[in-house]
This record gives structure tokens, C-alpha cells and sequence, in this order.
């Protein structure tokens, strides 16, 4: 019971002193002890109230820069700044607000009520209400939303932060010869890497044509509508199949959740990198050891003999390179490769303009004769 009428007596010390330079706290018969009732009588003045939340007012900067940031303006690019919350009257609070935007904040709304009120307008925009249909509401997706593409990486398509609606798509390829269908796995999150991030869905696009690996061209479509429902569409761009799932909006995360993944996504970030560019150059080498065997394969009889030798050599080390683990070591490795493909390309290419040169010259003595 003493603690509540402290708690009472403090709320009511911090909304004067709004107003007033000091207040009084009067509390009589707060507790008791041996010796008789105590009481409590002090006074608060503005300014040792000001000292006690000032590094809670200060914390409140570091999201108001994050937010400038996310939408790449400065504290100038605003036209109106409004307070929200009661804690808002507080003169200390007008203060900084001022100095770090470089103008006076908007006092023509309650700030008890404007979390309501925009509740409710936004409610009767998203119910088609006649006397609302000028005004537009704009959320924003809390995460980044993606797939996870070749060797577990996640792929961003509509970034943390993007006004909704939005629709944004990516094209993606497959990554074998004649694969019959594509898995999409959607995801949420600002991790590098698709395993640390949370799944939303999966679906897959099936009874796709044959074709060697990296022609068909799949395009992965996110739509996000007013209500935050996202709709994930994958659609092969040469038959037009197409196949779709649809998400719920938020997903069940919390605003603590949110900051979570966030900040973690911060923590991890060096780890994430090192680990998304051992991908990328495994990815990288393994598309040249493919065109290094189909070039083997169909063309070994055009090109010199110490070329075909060298491309197994390299592809041989660049395995090897692949299975330590060692970025740099795969990046060098795949660039002398691509480099020998390069060449053994050059060949082939003078070995059938000299065979083309060589039949239209017998053609031409055919005729003479």
C-alpha cells in the first residue's frame, strides 16, 4: 500500500513539474517503525527531476537517428515533429527534441491521444470508410523479407523499412542441368545467412522444362498489400507456371523480438560476412569446375593438349581449395581457372574459324572443278 501511494504521489510530482519549477510531496503516516508513524515531506524541484531521466530522454535519440538513417534523411528534412505520450510535456523532453532537429515540435495534437486517434483512422482506411478515403497511412515492413538462394545465403527482396504496399521481385536460375523444380524458402530477418533467420514458408515450383543449369530464368515476386498480408510468387518467365503462397502479417513478433534480431544481426555482422564470402566463392567455383568439365567433355578434341591438362589441374586444386575452406585461396584458384577457360575458349574458337575457312575453300575448288 506505501508503495503505491508513492508511485501516485511521484506520477503526480512529474506531471507539475511540466508547469512548475518545484512541487511538494506530502505523504503523512507512509510507514511506521518502533519509534511511531513516519511521514514523508520533501520537495522535487524541475531540475533534479530533469537529472534523474535524463539518460532516459537521451536513449530516445538513438532510434530517432536509426529512423533518419533507414530513411535516408537528415534532422532538416523534416517539416513536423510530434510528440507522443504524456511523458512528452515534459519541458526537457521539448528541449532535446528541439536541438536535435533543429525546430520546434508540433503541440497542436493531445499526445495521450495520438496513438488513438491514428489507430483509428487507420482502421477506417483499411475498412474503405467514406469520410477517410483522402488520407493515406504508411507502415512499414519491421524486416527484411527474402529467400534462401544457393549454398544457404539469404537473399533480401524487400528490405527492413520499406513503405507499405510494396511489390518488389528478383530472377533467379536453377543450379543443375534439367532440374524439374525449384524450392523457395521465404524468409525474415537481417542475417547474412538463411539458417539464422525465421522461416515463414516454403513452397516449390515443379515440372520445369529441361535445360541446362543457369538458363531458366524463375522470377520470385513478393507483393505486401495495405493490410501487411505478403503474398510469394514464383513464376517460370518461359512457360508462365507459377506457383504462390501466402503469409500473415508480423508473423507473431514482438517489438522486443524485432530489436532482438536486429541487434543480433549487428553482433553477427563480421561473422556473417566471412561466412556469406566462403559461400559466394564456393558458388563462384563451382559454376567454373562445371564449365571446365562440360568444356572437357564437349570440346577436349579442339583444344591443345597441355590446355585440357592444365584445366584438370586447376579444377583439381580448386576442389581441394573448396573443401578447406579458405576464401581467398577458392577466389585465386577460380580466377586462373576462368582464365584457362578464357583461353581453351580462344582456341575453339580459331579451330572452328579455321575449319569453316578450310570447307568453304574445298567448296569453292568443288565448284572450280
Amino acid at each position: 500500500m506505501a508503495l503505491q501511494r508513492l508511485k501516485e504521489a511521484a506520477e503526480k510530482a512529474k506531471c507539475e513539474l511540466s508547469s512548475v519549477m518545484e512541487t511538494e510531496i506530502n505523504l503523512p503516516f507512509i510507514t511506521a517503525d518502533a519509534t511511531g508513524p513516519k511521514h514523508l515531506n520533501v520537495t522535487l524541484t524541475r531540475a533534479r527531476l530533469e537529472a534523474l531521466v535524463e539518460d532516459l530522454i537521451q536513449r530516445t535519440l538513438d532510434p530517432c537517428g536509426k529512423a533518419l538513417e533507414d530513411a535516408g534523411l537528415k534532422p532538416e528534412d523534416i517539416d513536423e515533429v510530434i510528440l507522443v505520450g504524456g511523458q512528452t510535456r515534459m519541458p526537457k523532453v521539448q528541449e532535446v527534441v528541439r536541438d536535435f532537429f533543429g525546430k520546434e515540435p508540433h503541440r497542436g495534437i493531445n499526445p495521450d491521444e495520438v496513438v488513438a486517434m491514428g489507430a483509428a483512422i487507420q482502421a477506417a482506411v483499411l475498412m474503405g470508410e467514406e469520410g477517410v478515403k483522402d488520407i493515406l497511412l504508411l507502415d512499414v515492413t519491421p524486416l527484411s523479407l527474402g529467400v534462401e538462394s544457393r549454398g544457404g545465403l539469404f537473399v533480401k527482396i524487400i528490405p527492413r523499412n520499406t513503405t507499405i504496399p510494396t511489390r518488389m521481385s528478383k530472377i533467379f536460375t536453377t543450379v543443375v542441368d534439367n532440374q524439374k523444380s525449384v524450392r523457395i524458402h521465404v524468409l525474415q530477418g537481417e542475417r547474412e545467412i538463411a539458417s539464422e533467420n525465421k522461416s515463414l514458408g516454403v513452397f516449390e515450383l515443379t515440372d520445369l522444362p529441361p535445360a541446362p543449369r543457369g538458363d531458366p530464368r524463375i522470377e520470385v515476386i513478393f507483393d505486401i498489400d495495405a493490410n501487411g498480408i505478403v503474398h510469394v510468387s514464383a513464376k517460370d518467365v518461359k512457360t508462365g507456371k507459377e506457383q504462390s503462397i501466402r503469409i500473415e502479417p508480423s508473423s507473431g513478433l514482438t517489438e522486443e523480438e524485432i530489436k532482438r534480431i536486429i541487434d543480433e544481426s549487428k553482433k553477427h555482422e563480421e561473422e556473417d560476412k566471412k561466412r556469406r564470402e566462403l559461400i559466394l566463392a564456393r558458388n563462384r567455383a563451382d559454376s567454373a569446375l562445371y564449365s571446365s568439365e562440360k568444356l572437357l567433355r564437349e570440346k577436349r578434341d579442339v583444344i591443345s593438349h597441355d590446355t585440357a591438362e592444365s584445366l584438370e589441374a586447376r579444377s583439381s586444386e580448386l576442389r581441394e581449395a573448396m573443401s578447406e575452406g579458405d576464401s581467398r585461396r577458392i577466389n585465386e584458384l577460380t580466377d586462373k581457372l576462368v582464365e584457362l577457360l578464357a583461353r581453351a575458349s580462344d582456341e575453339i574458337e580459331r579451330a572452328e574459324s579455321e575449319s569453316k575457312d578450310s570447307a568453304q575453300q574445298e567448296g569453292e575448288m568443288s565448284e572450280n572443278g
